[in-house]
């Protein structure tokens, strides 16, 4: 007698990477391994160096002297930051577009966390091309004039759109990568099991919080009243005195004139 078979039931949680896959199980580790290093190890660095806005235009001019005065600084722009950056969001839209959410037949959380993540990406992609071009290649350049730096983020910052932009972004890439380091543990074996998973999900969580938080208290820092007008640019020997220098208060300074 015959007997109907019932469709299989699609499995929950994260699927393991298999050595099966081919090329693809290589570019999809690389696609993974890159998005905690370099990028990751890059976004936490950069959360941290924003931060030092919060100590006024000064101290915040001072790191983007010291960052760009990095040996082999430019080197190590283009092999650890924008390539593999590249990379992460050019695969990733690959996936992305061969893959299924599901999310209409199957709304599971699993299924609306893999969507969450690639409009994440999409909207950090987006949002650090624009942010490379208009601080790194656009305006008044900061490796030259690292006086100008928080005047030139200031200025941006006054755009009530490109605030939302900052805002919305911000929120977006702490998501992505708080996510991606829970997705990383999965596929590579470091939390095995639903409870390891579960648990290292609220660590996950609580990460993400944590630099969001970091990130939008920077944004504040260029946009809240306690270093407003910002000099356009301040001297060597501003930067140098640091935050207690009588350019961090606002006014004019030489540059300015």
């Amino acid at each position: 007698m015959a007997t109907a078979v019932s469709p299989a039931t699609p499995s929950r949680g994260v699927r393991p990477l298999r050595a099966g896959q081919g090329h693809s199980f290589l570019l999809r580790r690389m696609h993974s391994l890159m998005g905690i290093i370099p990028i990751g190890a890059f976004l936490l660095e950069h959360l941290i160096s924003n931060f030092e806005a919060l100590k006024g235009p000064a101290a915040y001019a001072a790191q983007v002297k010291f960052l760009n005065g990095l040996p082999f600084v430019r080197v190590l722009e283009w092999a650890f930051i924008f390539q593999p950056i590249a990379y992460h969001a050019f695969y990733g839209l690959y996936i992305w577009i061969r893959g299924k959410s599901n999310v209409v037949y199957y709304p599971w959380s699993g299924n609306w966390m893999y969507l969450a993540q690639r409009w994440t990406g999409l909207i950090a992609f987006a949002y650090i091309a624009q942010h490379i071009y208009r601080q790194r290649f656009s305006g008044v350049s900061l490796p030259e004039h690292p006086g100008a730096a928080f005047h030139k983020v200031q200025v941006e910052l006054m755009n009530p759109w490109m605030l939302a932009v900052y805002v919305v972004s911000m929120i977006a890439i702490c998501w992505h990568f708080s996510y991606g380091i829970w997705l990383f543990a999965a596929k590579w074996g470091i939390t095995p099991g639903t409870k390891a998973r579960k648990n290292f999900g609220y660590v996950c969580g609580a990460f993400g919080v944590v630099i969001c938080a970091v990130g939008l208290s920077s944004i504040w820092a260029f946009v809240g009243p306690q270093y407003r007008n910002a000099p356009a640019d301040l001297t060597p020997a501003q930067i140098s005195a640091g935050p207690l220098a009588g350019g961090d208060a606002g006014g004019s300074t030489p540059a300015d004139k």
